[in-house]
């Protein structure tokens, strides 16, 4: 039990501070609805393919090289255009672009989710988290052993009664334990997400072998000429009463456009429904129904909706943001503690016996 102690303390007083930072990021993007403020924020959606045609023209207009527009949804009722490099749009259901940036420090969403998922450096940051979030399973349980032997102390306390070392830790292990729950389904849906192998390793009982569709490369490219009402008009037949979220854009000159739509049984935000479009004539070249698939890619369907409180309405929201301060509060305070005892124990230990004694 003391070796789990020292493990728990030291691994805590080092990388608390990251999952500190994890948590309140994470916890601000809960609420990303409520403090964009932008003009038309609020606005219903628009979903005809004539309406969202016009919102992918204003895109396109407005700055070469689209990558992807994210569809006006209940959330945002602005349509969202990211282009290739690294530049992006708001534009109104009326067609007015309202906001332009050419970078993510110039929208605080945009550096908020990189900084939550990748630590602001790209893939070996979302590896870094993804081990964090490991880490953090592991905290939990080993928190909640360690807590059972102190278990009639427990005294529930949003903050510490006192700024001494023993008083954080009765408050980061009673916090902890309380928030357990929901830390461990906030870590195993973001490990997951971040590690697919271990998703597919958990849930190879209830998998089957699932081909993706093959798509053709030999396409017209998008040009002047393609006529995007068809093609959503198109898609939309794929999916009759399913809501179109995203279109993005050929990665390469022959590949087909690419539509996620979300159907009533989906969770996730912008859909796991792909159509895919020629950009000449805007046939249907491909699909992609969840419908069809495994019980294995419904659960994995779910770990973002759960993990970001996409579900669940209000209350869950306030629970995963209560989750997210808990990590921050556990990981300041663990990190503070742990370095202030080792800075004051070192200080101590220079002193002289008459010095020390005093």
């Amino acid at each position: 039990m003391k070796l789990l102690s020292l493990l728990h303390r030291w691994t805590g007083g080092l990388v608390g501070l990251v999952l500190a930072v994890i948590g309140l990021s994470g916890t601000v993007l809960l609420w990303e609805d409520s403090w964009i403020l932008l003009d038309g924020a609020n606005d219903a959606p628009a979903s005809s393919p004539a309406e969202l045609a016009k919102a992918i023209e204003v895109a396109v207009e407005t700055a070469p090289g689209l990558s992807r527009i994210t569809f006006a949804s209940e959330e945002i009722g602005l349509h969202q255009a990211i282009y290739l490099d690294g530049s992006g749009a708001y534009i109104a259901q009326d067609g007015t672009v309202i906001d332009r940036w050419s970078g993510i420090w110039e929208r605080p969403e945009l550096w908020l989710f990189d900084l939550h998922h990748y630590l602001l450096m790209g893939e070996f940051g979302k590896t870094i988290t993804g081990v964090l979030g490991i880490i953090l399973l592991a905290f939990t349980i080993t928190g909640a052993i360690l807590w059972w032997r102190t278990r009639k102390t427990f005294r529930f306390r949003l903050w510490p009664a006192r700024y001494t070392a023993s008083a954080i830790v009765r408050h980061h292990r009673d916090l902890g334990v309380v928030g357990s729950p929901l830390l461990l389904i906030a870590a195993a849906t973001g490990t997951m997400m971040v590690f697919p192998a271990i998703s597919s390793v958990l849930l190879s009982p209830i998998a089957n072998a699932d081909a993706k569709p093959e798509l053709p490369s030999d396409l017209a490219s998008v040009s002047e000429s393609t006529d995007w009402a068809v093609v959503i008009a198109n898609a939309q037949s794929a999916y009759p009463s399913a809501a179109a979220r995203r279109l993005m854009m050929p990665a390469a000159p022959g590949e087909p456009i690419a539509i996620r739509f979300r159907q009533d049984f989906e969770w996730t935000p912008n859909g796991r429904s792909y159509a895919w479009v020629s950009p000449e004539g805007g046939s249907i070249v491909a699909k992609d129904d969840p419908a069809m698939g495994d019980a294995a890619s419904t659960v994995v369907e779910k770990l973002y909706p759960i993990h970001a409180a996409k579900v669940g309405g209000f209350l869950w929201r306030i629970a995963m943001t209560f989750a997210g301060l808990a990590l921050v509060l556990l990981g300041l305070l663990a990190s503070w503690s742990f370095w202030r005892g080792k800075f004051s124990s070192r200080s101590t230990k220079f002193l002289s016996p008459v010095e020390s004694a005093n």
